[in-house]
C-alpha cells in the first residue's frame, strides 16, 4: 500500500509538486474539475433547495477510475487544488466523487510552488472548508440559472443560439453604453495658444522657453484678438515658484492590475496573460497568479530588500506593507510575485519571460524609495492683456523606484506632458517671443475600452472576481456580442493662428482622429441584445445588483448565509419576469428599424436581425410576394444606415464582365463579400468594396487566388478527382472526399501514386475507431 496520494489540479503543477516530495509520494492531475453541472440540461432540483445535478463527463471518467484506483491503494490523500473558491470546490468533488474518508484525507493549500511552501502545506493540513465551496456552488447555480431561463427569451425576442449570462451581459453593457456616448458627443472647439520665447545664454546661442496661456479661448475671434494685444506687448516674469514633489510606486500586481499592465506594456490579452501566468506559477516560477491582495508576506520583503541593498545601495529602499482597496476585494492571500526575489531573470520561452520580467520589475519597485523631482513654475505677465502665460519644468533629482519601473496608464497622451527643465529665469526678467501660435483643439470624445481599461472598470464596479475577467471577457468575443477592432480614424481641418515678426498668419490644416487599436467594439447584435435585456431585465442588468451578489457569495464563503437562501431569493423575483418576457406579445422583432419606403415597389424597407445577423429587408411576411433581403456590408450599423445605403444592397450581386468568356461578378454571403467566376468563389478583401469594385480588380483577385491554388496543389489524380496532394500550413497531405489524412515520413508527396494514397487512406480510416480509445487512455492517465 503507498503511503500518500496527492492530487493537484494540473499535470504541470503535478511535475513541479513531484520534484519536491521523496519517495513516499505519488502526485496526480485532476485536470481541473472532475464533474459539473450538465452540459445539456438546467441540472438543479428547483424543488429540493435548488440542488445542482452533477456528472462526470464521458472525457473523464477514464482518469476518474484511475484517481479512485490510486486513492484505494494510499494510507492519505492530499487535496492539493488551488487555494481559491474555484480550487476548494474541485477538494470537495474530488472527496465526494473518491468517496475519500475524512479520517484519510487532508486538504493543502500553498500559493507559490517551492519546497518550503509545499512542506509548509503538508506540516500544516486542514479539512475542507464547506462555506468556500458553497459560495462557488451558489455562483454556478446563479450563473447556470441565469444563464438558461435568458437564454431562450433571446431565442424566441432576438434570433436562435444566442446566450446571456449574469456577468458577461453587464460587461457588454458597458462597452454598448460607452458606444452610445460616443455616438451621442458633439466635440467642441478652443484655441490652445502656446508661446515661445527666447532667453539670452554664455554661449551667445539664445535658449527656448516654452509657456502655455492659462486659459483656452472659445473662438477664432477671441484668438485673434488675443494675438493682436500681444503684437507690441510686454512680457516679464511675475512669479517663479520651486516646490519639491515625490512620485510613489504602484503596489504590487493583483489579478486585475497584471491583465491591465501586461496590456499595455506587452500587448497580450487578458486571456493570453492568465494563460502565461499559469505556466509560470506552475512552473514554480511566480506565486498564485488570481488574487485580489497587495500584500506581500514578511520573506518576499526581506528578499526584496536583500536585492535593492546589494544591487542598488540603501538609498533605494523603503520597505512598504499595501492594504487591498478594491471593491469587494476577497481571497485575501498575496499580491503575484517571484517566488524568488533573487531570480532578476527565468530560463523560458519569451513570452514568460517578459511577463515574469514585469512582475519582478513590479515587485522590486514597490520597495524602493519615491522619486524626487523639483518642479518649477514661472508666471509670465502680458503688459496688454490680464490672462498669464504659465511655463512649467521638472527636474529628477532622485530616480528612486523610477531606476527599475513606471506604471503606465490607459490612453496615455505622449507628448504633450514630457515637461523639460527651464532655462535659469529671474523676477521682473522681460521676455521678448519668438513666436506665439494659437492652435484649435477639440474635446476628446470617451474612448472605446480595450479589454484593460474593461477589466479595470468591473473591478472598480466590484463585478466579477480574479478568475472571471478573462473567461468574461473572451465569452463575449467567442458569441460576438463585441469585436476587438482597430478604427482608421478621419481627417479633420484645423485652425492655426501663427503670430511671428509681428505678422499673423491663418493656416488650416488637417490631421487624423479617432484612430484606435484593439478596442472592444459592440456588434449590431450585442447592441439589440443589450438594449433588449435593459428594458425588460434591469435588475439582471443593473451594476449594483450584479456587484452585490458578488458580496453575497462572500457572506456565504464566510458562514453568514446559507446558499441555497440566496438562491430562493432571487430566484422568486427572477422566474416571473422571464416567464412574461416569453409571453410578451411584440409588434416588431426586437432591435428592428423602418427606414422608409422602396420607390420601386413602395414595399416598407426594414433593417432587423436575421438568422446569420443583420440585413435589410423590402417588404413583409403578409405581402404576396415574398421579402426581399440584403446583408449588410463590414462597417455598416444597424442604428446608422440610412435608407438610400439600405437600397443599394439590393444592387447586389452586381456583374462586372467577362473574363475568359465567363461571367464575373460580385455578392456578398453569409462570409462577407465575394467575386464569382466560374462557378468559383473569391473572398473580397477589406481594401475593395462590393458596390465599387471594379472588374480589373477583380480580375487580379482571380489570378491571385489561381496562383495561390497552383502552389497548393502538389498533385491530382484523373482516376478520382476527389483525390488531391495538397500543401498546407503543417506540411503536405493528402485530401479526400472532405477529410484530411497524412502522409507518412519519409514518403516523397510528389511521387505517391493512386494506389498507395488510396492505401493511406483504407489504413488510416481503419486506425481511427482504435485511437480514439487510445486517446481516451492517454487524457485519463496524463
Amino acid at each position: 500500500m503507498q503511503k500518500n496520494l496527492v492530487i493537484v489540479e494540473s499535470p504541470a503543477k503535478a511535475k513541479t509538486i513531484e520534484k519536491f516530495l521523496g519517495k513516499d509520494f505519488k502526485v496526480l492531475s485532476s485536470y481541473g474539475h472532475i464533474r459539473d453541472l450538465k452540459k445539456k440540461d438546467f441540472s438543479i432540483d428547483i424543488e429540493h433547495n435548488y440542488t445542482p445535478i452533477y456528472e462526470i463527463p464521458s472525457d473523464k471518467k477514464k482518469l476518474v477510475d484511475t484517481l479512485k484506483d490510486e486513492a484505494k491503494k494510499s494510507e492519505t490523500v492530499w487535496l492539493a487544488s488551488d487555494e481559491d473558491r474555484e480550487g476548494e470546490a474541485i477538494a470537495w468533488h474530488l472527496s465526494e466523487v473518491l468517496k475519500l474518508k475524512p479520517e484519510h484525507t487532508k486538504r493543502i493549500v500553498f500559493h507559490e510552488i517551492t519546497q518550503s511552501a509545499i512542506l509548509n502545506a503538508i506540516e500544516n493540513p486542514r479539512a475542507i472548508d464547506i462555506n468556500r465551496v458553497d459560495a462557488q456552488q451558489a455562483r454556478r447555480v446563479l450563473d447556470r440559472i441565469v444563464g438558461f431561463e435568458l437564454s431562450p427569451v433571446l431565442w424566441k425576442k432576438v434570433k436562435p443560439a444566442l446566450s446571456a449570462g449574469r456577468v458577461q451581459s453587464v460587461a457588454v453593457r458597458l462597452i454598448v453604453e460607452r458606444e452610445k456616448e460616443i455616438k451621442n458627443f458633439i466635440s467642441e472647439a478652443s484655441y490652445r495658444i502656446i508661446a515661445t520665447f527666447l532667453i539670452p545664454s554664455e554661449n551667445g546661442n539664445p535658449i527656448e522657453l516654452k509657456a502655455e496661456l492659462n486659459k483656452r479661448l472659445k473662438t477664432k475671434e477671441e484668438a485673434l484678438n488675443f494675438l493682436e494685444a500681444c503684437r507690441q506687448a510686454n512680457f516679464t516674469i511675475e512669479d517663479i515658484s520651486v516646490r519639491p514633489a515625490k512620485k510613489s510606486p504602484a503596489p504590487p500586481f493583483t489579478t486585475s492590475t497584471l491583465q491591465q499592465e501586461a496590456a499595455r506594456k506587452l500587448g497580450y490579452s487578458v486571456a493570453q496573460t492568465m494563460m502565461i501566468a499559469q505556466r509560470l506559477y506552475e512552473s514554480g516560477f511566480i506565486t498564485y497568479m488570481r488574487t485580489d491582495s497587495v500584500n506581500l508576506s514578511s520573506l518576499a520583503i526581506n528578499t526584496s530588500k536583500e536585492e535593492i541593498i546589494s544591487s542598488l545601495g540603501e538609498k533605494y529602499l523603503k520597505i512598504r506593507h499595501y492594504q487591498t482597496k478594491s471593491k469587494g476585494a476577497q481571497e485575501a492571500h498575496e499580491a503575484i510575485r517571484p517566488t524568488y526575489m533573487s531570480q532578476k531573470e527565468i530560463d523560458a520561452p519569451s513570452q514568460e519571460r517578459r511577463l515574469y520580467e514585469l512582475i519582478w520589475k513590479r515587485t522590486i519597485a514597490s520597495q524602493m524609495s519615491d522619486a524626487e523631482l523639483e518642479k518649477t513654475t514661472a508666471v509670465i505677465n502680458i503688459s496688454s492683456r490680464n490672462e498669464k502665460f504659465v511655463a512649467t519644468g521638472e527636474v529628477l533629482k532622485f530616480d528612486g523606484f523610477l531606476k527599475v519601473y513606471l506604471e503606465s496608464q490607459d490612453d496615455e497622451n505622449e507628448g504633450e506632458n514630457n515637461e523639460k527643465m527651464l532655462p535659469p529665469l529671474s523676477l521682473k526678467q522681460e521676455l521678448k517671443y519668438n513666436d506665439i501660435e494659437a492652435t484649435e483643439r477639440f474635446t476628446q470624445r470617451p474612448p472605446r475600452y480595450t479589454e484593460a481599461s474593461l477589466v479595470h472598470k468591473l473591478e472598480e464596479l466590484g463585478i466579477g472576481r480574479p478568475s472571471t475577467y478573462a473567461p468574461t471577457i473572451s465569452t463575449i468575443q467567442q458569441r460576438e456580442y463585441v469585436e476587438k477592432g482597430d478604427r482608421e480614424g478621419t481627417e479633420r481641418k484645423y485652425n492655426t493662428l501663427l503670430l511671428k515678426n509681428g505678422n499673423i498668419k491663418d493656416c488650416t490644416k488637417t490631421e487624423i482622429t479617432g484612430a484606435e487599436k484593439a478596442k472592444l467594439i459592440p456588434t449590431d447584435i450585442g447592441i439589440v441584445v443589450n438594449d433588449f435585456l435593459v428594458q425588460y431585465f434591469p435588475d439582471i442588468m443593473d451594476y449594483n445588483f450584479t456587484a452585490n451578489v458578488e458580496q453575497t457569495f462572500d457572506h456565504i464563503a464566510e458562514g453568514k448565509l446559507p446558499w441555497s437562501n440566496a438562491i430562493d431569493q432571487f430566484y422568486k423575483l427572477f422566474h416571473p419576469v422571464v416567464k412574461d418576457a416569453l409571453e410578451m406579445k411584440m409588434e416588431h422583432k426586437v432591435g428592428e428599424r423602418i427606414l422608409g419606403t422602396d420607390p420601386k415597389s413602395g414595399k416598407p424597407v426594414s433593417v432587423k436581425i436575421g438568422r446569420f445577423g443583420p440585413l435589410i429587408q423590402i417588404g413583409t411576411p403578409d405581402d404576396e410576394e415574398k421579402p426581399q433581403f440584403a446583408s449588410l456590408l463590414k462597417g455598416q450599423s444597424m442604428s446608422t444606415i440610412t435608407l438610400e445605403e439600405a437600397l443599394k444592397l439590393f444592387d447586389l450581386p452586381r456583374t462586372l464582365g467577362d473574363y475568359e468568356n465567363k461571367l464575373v461578378s460580385v455578392g456578398i454571403g453569409r462570409f462577407g463579400p465575394y467575386i464569382r467566376h466560374d462557378g468559383k468563389y473569391v473572398s473580397l478583401p477589406k481594401t475593395l468594396e462590393p458596390l465599387s469594385v471594379t472588374l480589373d480588380e477583380a480580375i487580379e483577385l482571380i489570378k491571385a487566388k489561381r496562383e495561390q491554388e497552383s502552389q497548393r496543389l502538389i498533385k491530382s489524380f484523373p482516376e478520382d478527382s476527389e483525390l488531391e496532394v495538397l500543401n498546407g500550413r503543417y506540411g503536405p497531405y493528402i485530401a479526400y472526399k472532405k477529410k484530411n489524412y497524412k502522409i507518412p515520413k519519409g514518403t516523397e508527396p510528389k511521387e505517391l501514386s493512386f494506389d498507395a494514397c488510396m492505401q493511406i487512406i483504407k489504413e488510416s480510416d481503419e486506425k481511427i475507431p482504435s485511437e480514439k480509445k487510445r486517446t481516451g487512455r492517454k487524457k485519463a492517465s496524463k
